[in-house]
């Protein structure tokens, strides 16, 4: 039987905080039970926000925190490559198609048809380019018109069929395809989306348990569907309950206050923070 492997992937673009503390704990723990792996990524693909400073400082809190993970640290900035050929397999597979519609111009679409439903990463995509011709596509493009890529929802479920993915807080769950419409997968600015380059990385890294926050749990679905697509391993997730503060807030990292760099410099030891958490740990 193969050992588990979890893995903590932040980004950069700020101190962690008490919750980014408990995910970290939670992916450690995870893995020690078993007797597995602990890694570290850093998902620093949106190059706008992400900073080395917060880097660094994320390798300093997690270790005053007493963590100490198994591998070399990957960066998402390192890996365009690997994106880019995930990319291609589905563009050949006509799966994938240029979207040059703007913010602008979705909302008006949306606004038209009275019909605005939410999706993972905002308002669900109408669906104006999916039925654009080639030659429209390609006229468009030598134009120099900027665009997204798109993942082809419909195409993509009728090729892999009915999925499910196993939790540790939710069970056996039916996934569904459509919860994000189609989803960006690569802009311009930003080589591959979240949602591709996670699954790209998880399993790269061989990552067996993936455990995050339950805000994250609607995001499998479209992971799923496209380890499926690509041919990757199914691994099991635990989509863990969000730490909140005394007002039933989740934590973020505006909450300065909260950040781990700003505990320790008011007199908090690892061991204090650990005490907090303890009683959240694996549930």
């Amino acid at each position: 039987m193969n050992k588990i492997v979890t893995r903590f992937a932040p980004s950069p673009t700020g101190f962690l905080h008490l919750g980014h503390a408990y995910s970290a704990l939670f992916a450690e723990k995870a893995a020690r039970a078993e007797g597995g792996k602990f890694l570290l990524r850093i998902e620093d693909i949106d190059r706008g926000r992400c900073r080395l400073e917060f880097e660094s400082a994320i390798k300093e809190d997690l270790r005053w925190l007493g963590l100490n993970w198994d591998s070399v640290v990957i960066r998402q900035s390192d890996r365009f490559d690997l994106y880019k050929k995930a990319l291609s397999n589905l563009s050949t597979r006509h799966l994938i198609y240029p979207c040059f519609c703007t913010r602008k111009e979705i909302q008006a679409e949306l606004m038209r048809s009275g019909n605005a439903p939410h999706g993972l990463d905002g308002p669900v995509y109408p669906g104006t380019c999916r039925s654009r011709s080639a030659e429209e596509r390609q006229q468009k493009i030598n134009r120099g018109e900027p665009y997204a890529l798109r993942l082809d929802v419909a195409k993509a479920s009728d090729e892999v069929g009915t999925l499910t993915f196993h939790d540790g807080q939710y069970g056996e769950v039916s996934v569904d395809p459509t919860i994000g419409g189609d989803i960006i997968l690569s802009r311009k600015d930003t080589p591959a989306s979240y949602h591709l380059a996670v699954t790209v990385d998880d399993a790269a890294q061989g990552v067996t348990l993936v455990t995050r926050g339950e805000d994250l749990l609607a995001a499998t679905h479209i992971h799923r569907l496209l380890q499926a697509l690509l041919n990757y391993p199914e691994p099991t997730y635990h989509h863990h309950t969000l730490l909140k503060d005394r007002s039933g807030n989740r934590f973020a990292k505006r909450d300065k206050s909260l950040s781990l760099r700003s505990l320790r410099q008011a007199g908090y030891s690892s061991d204090d923070v650990r005490a907090i958490l303890k009683d959240y740990i694996l549930k």
